[in-house]
């Protein structure tokens, strides 16, 4: 599963940004997780909760932006939203498409709290 070493990532990346905020503890995390990016968020989810105990996100929640795949047409250019993937355009039916939009893995959010 590499969603945990994914939300790994994440964890590091907040922590870092909690030390240099000198905040105490992170109350919410926010992803944006693209369709096509290979990651299940479900799983990101469980890896999450499963390792927050015991570090400053112990409370924490964690929100997934779901991003929706959207391809261009390299002959008519359209633009669409697939329904799988590849997938040809429903304009013209070629099968030359590029991605838009749906590869996105990011960390869009890092809240905390500074308590005295």
């Amino acid at each position: 599963m590499h969603e945990a070493s994914i939300m790994q990532n994440v964890f590091d990346q907040a922590f870092a940004r909690l030390q240099q905020e000198s905040a105490t503890r992170i109350v919410r995390l926010r992803l944006r997780v693209g369709a096509l990016a290979g990651v299940v968020p479900e799983a990101l989810a469980f890896a999450f909760e499963a390792m927050k105990a015991d570090t400053p996100a112990a409370q924490a929640e964690l929100e997934v932006q779901r991003v929706p795949a959207r391809l261009a047409c390299r002959h008519c250019h359209r633009e669409f939203e697939p329904e799988t993937f590849p997938a040809a355009c429903p304009n013209c039916a070629t099968w030359e498409t590029e991605v838009r939009q749906g590869q996105e893995l990011d960390l869009v959010l890092v809240e905390f709290v500074r308590e005295e």
